[in-house]
Parts: C-alpha cells; structure tokens; sequence
C-alpha cells in the first residue's frame, strides 16, 4: 500500500493494521475479544461479526478478519447497485 493510500478510510495506511490483543482458543472453539477492544470497535452483546478468511499462497487460510455485519450491508449493496443499474 502506497504511503498516501488508507485503509478504508478508517486511518493513514502507516497505522491500518496493528496487533490488538494475543488470544486463546478454549476446548469449544471459542475466544473473548478483550474489553478495551470491544468498546474501541463499539462491539456489544448481540452484535452480528461477519468472518473473513484470506488463502495464502499454499491454499491454506493465512488471515482471518472479523467485520460488523451490518457494515457488509453496505459494501454489497455498493457492488450490487451498479451491476444491477447495468443490467436493468
């Protein structure tokens, strides 16, 4: 990513990504986002997160993102607006 260019728009490219917190996995396959997270991110009880998987060059999964999922609404509606308005 070029100096100038963001991340989302959310900060300058510089500070987009950072180490937030080392969790672990319990015998259920679960994990807690520490709290000083959770309330930087406005995440509560109840909130929907949508999963993102990256694949990495070997085919197996590299990264994973967790994103709000009434944010997703958003990004699909802004791709699928214009295909459709192209297509009607």
């Amino acid at each position: 990513m070029a100096k100038s260019e963001s991340c989302e728009s959310c900060a300058p490219a510089t500070e987009c990504c950072s180490l937030e917190a080392v969790v672990t996995i319990d015998e259920r396959g679960q994990f807690v986002l520490p709290k000083d997270l959770r309330v930087r991110a406005g995440i509560g009880a109840g909130d929907r997160l949508a999963v993102v998987s990256y694949r990495g060059e070997d085919g197996g999964i590299c990264c994973i993102t967790l994103l709000k999922a009434e944010s997703m609404a958003g990004a699909v509606k802004s791709v699928i607006d214009p295909a459709l308005r192209g297509i009607l």
